[in-house]
């Protein structure tokens, strides 16, 4: 163990832990342990640390950032995973805006990649509840911003709560485009309810409802149903949706396009 490794706080040490695991998606106590020079107990306190505050979710033996079907990842892990494809589905979803109209965009990593490609579509309102996506689109010419507030939560990095739920209902958009956790059968999921409850309020306020999921989504379950995925105008999904996930949608009379 190095000068740094004793000097280091249990703070810096789980922030440290926090972007190895981000990093890697998973990995075991014992690695951990051997990495920062700590025993075993000691990486287990932090860990229990990280999950207590909804960053990491901890396995027999390890921790992992990656979701299940009652965790959401953390918005750090989330930027990262699947990229070229939430790229290739967002590029796709894009060329659905329209000029001159207004829309709406959740908090999700997949519809935040729609942002820049919306400049083409300018003049444009758009709003939303995700602080990043508030942040680059204020760069955008051409595009009117509107921030959905509420109590900010920093693992989604957004706003959230009654109050931006009242935000979004004090408004109409011509279309809004969402993603969510899991797709499967009739219905799609999500692990937590708040996120239920705005992703709701903002398909309610919607003219045009948008679904952009990555392969990796289709087939499976979360905790919270959110809607039937028939209330969607259309789902966009990239090239590695496998065929029996494209039947399935087909078979329940689904509207999709598979992005290229």
């Amino acid at each position: 163990m190095t000068e740094n490794d004793k000097a280091r706080s249990p703070e810096q040490r789980q922030k440290q832990i926090t972007d190895v695991v981000m990093e890697r998606g998973s990995m075991s106590a014992q690695e951990l342990a051997g990495r920062f020079g700590v025993s075993v107990m000691t990486v287990h306190r932090d860990l229990d640390e990280l999950e207590r505050q909804g960053i990491v979710r901890k396995f027999r033996g390890g921790v992992t950032a990656q979701p299940s079907g009652v965790f959401e990842s953390n918005v750090a892990y989330r930027q990262k995973a699947m990229r070229a494809e939430k790229q290739a589905v967002a590029r796709h979803a894009a060329r659905h805006v329209e000029p001159g109209t207004s829309i709406m965009l959740d908090d999700a990593t997949t519809t935040a990649e729609m942002i820049p490609h919306l400049g083409e579509s300018a003049p444009l309102r758009v709003a939303t509840n995700y602080l990043e996506a508030l942040r680059q689109l204020s760069q955008v010419r051409g595009i009117g911003v509107m921030a959905l507030g509420g109590d900010y939560d920093p693992l989604h990095d957004s706003f959230l709560g009654t109050t931006c739920i009242a935000c979004i209902e004090s408004i109409r958009v011509d279309a809004v485009f969402v993603s969510t956790s899991a797709l499967s059968g009739r219905y799609a999921y999500h692990q937590e309810d708040r996120i239920v409850a705005i992703k709701r309020a903002m398909l309610d306020a919607a003219a045009k409802r948008y679904l952009l999921m990555d392969h990796t989504k289709l087939g499976k379950v979360a905790l919270h149903r959110l809607v039937p995925l028939a209330e969607f105008d259309l789902v966009i999904v990239d090239a590695g949706a496998s065929e029996a996930a494209l039947a399935e949608m087909k078979q329940h009379n689904i509207a999709y396009e598979v992005a290229t």
